[in-house]
């Protein structure tokens, strides 16, 4: 959600310089050379596609990649006409959605490109596409074998155009690089085979944030960085030698009631916390039905004025309650922080994942559609709703 007159306190702020600084970081790493793809699916991470896209784009990245043609189509909605390519695979229902928005399409088998190829022509258009080579994801991509057989078959295709040579890497946040550098071994191996039989496909590209940071052989002349565009480390525990970047997110809500309970009165559903003694609780107008993790009862924390303060019993659909005892001065109205910075002290994303035994990412992505998202740019977010850079 996205929207002017924002009322609700339960709110996800972007920081959109933030972005900014960390693409500028992945244009750094990536050189001159080499274009940087700023992937925005899963609507940024669950930062909000259109204005990230605007960020990103702003700050040097020239292509956008998206999980699903749907994506793809609302950026060109929302003005957005740089090159998108559509990462994952498609459904023939999705085919004529490709063609309609002049996207790159990501394709795994010679049977999609020849589904393609009857969508385009029947436009009068030749259509982009990326072939995928599976060196080790185990998920989508073309054995390195079958490559060489499938591009020549596409090759003989009326209207496509195979502008990209791909692969994804598993484990390139790994100590260990030994797989990532045997994926990128076996891709260049592909790479060669295909120049070798006289096919040419201008744009090489493998690289992720943890490879993009990790394995600069990896960079080749596209880097398609995610998750350290929102300023969270791909790679954990860091190196030194890693690049510094910003969060750009920060999820906060105010306190809707303070209550002051008996040791014995129970919290929550299930009764699962029980005082031990007389305490004052604060319950918060956000649960998991917003995006936190019920995984986080009993064990998560919230900021209030600088300070933790620890969640109590389970966290409800739409309320949470947190233990407040040990902060006299507390309001009803005091902001409350779930991800993010309050004066000295910082509960990041990764903190969260490590409570809930998942990931950053998915901790961002699960920030729910009914959190507004409110825009800004480095100073206080914009009391009226986002306003984002316009799109290229």
């Amino acid at each position: 959600m996205a929207c002017q007159g924002v009322t609700r306190p339960t709110r996800a702020e972007i920081d959109l310089a933030a972005i900014a600084t960390n693409v500028r970081v992945a244009c750094e790493l990536a050189g001159p050379a080499t274009a940087v793809m700023a992937v925005v699916k899963a609507d940024a991470y669950g930062h909000g596609a259109a204005a990230v896209a605007g960020a990103a784009l702003g700050a040097g990245a020239t292509w956008l990649g998206v999980a699903v043609p749907e994506e793809a189509a609302a950026l060109r909605a929302a003005g957005v006409q740089v090159r998108i390519l559509v990462l994952g695979p498609i459904a023939p229902e999705q085919v004529g959605l490709v063609a309609a928005h002049d996207l790159d399409q990501c394709v795994s088998d010679p049977a999609q490109a020849e589904a393609l190829s009857r969508e385009a022509a029947s436009r009068g258009r030749v259509q982009r596409i990326h072939l995928k080579v599976d060196t080790g994801m185990g998920r989508v991509g073309l054995p390195p074998r079958a490559v060489r057989p499938a591009a020549e078959r596409i090759a003989a295709l009326p209207a496509i155009q195979t502008v990209g040579l791909m692969t994804h890497f598993a484990d390139a946040d790994a100590v260990d690089p030994a797989f990532t550098r045997e994926q990128l071994a076996r891709f260049e191996a592909v790479s060669r085979d295909l120049r070798a039989a006289g096919i040419a496909i201008p744009l090489r590209h493998a690289a992720n944030s943890a490879a993009l940071i990790r394995h600069p052989g990896s960079r080749l002349d596209l880097v398609r960085p995610g998750i350290m565009l929102y300023g969270c480390p791909p790679c954990v525990p860091r190196r030194p030698d890693d690049p510094a970047l910003v969060p750009a997110l920060r999820l906060r809500t105010a306190i809707s009631q303070l209550a002051d309970i008996a040791a014995g009165v129970s919290v929550s559903y299930g009764r699962t916390f029980v005082a031990a003694c007389d305490m004052r609780i604060a319950t918060l107008p956000i649960g998991y039905a917003d995006g936190l993790s019920r995984l986080l009862s009993g064990r998560g924390r919230v900021l209030i004025g600088g300070r933790r303060a620890p969640i109590l019993g389970r966290v409800c659909m739409d309320m949470t309650m947190v233990d407040v005892t040990h902060l006299p001065d507390v309001r009803v109205g005091d902001e409350a922080v779930l991800i993010g910075r309050q004066g000295d002290e910082e509960i990041t994303a990764d903190e969260v994942a490590g409570l809930t035994g998942t990931i950053s990412y998915e901790v961002l992505c699960r920030i729910g559609p009914r959190v507004p998202r409110i825009y800004h740019t480095g100073d206080s977010p914009a009391s009226g709703g986002p306003h984002p850079p316009e799109p290229s």
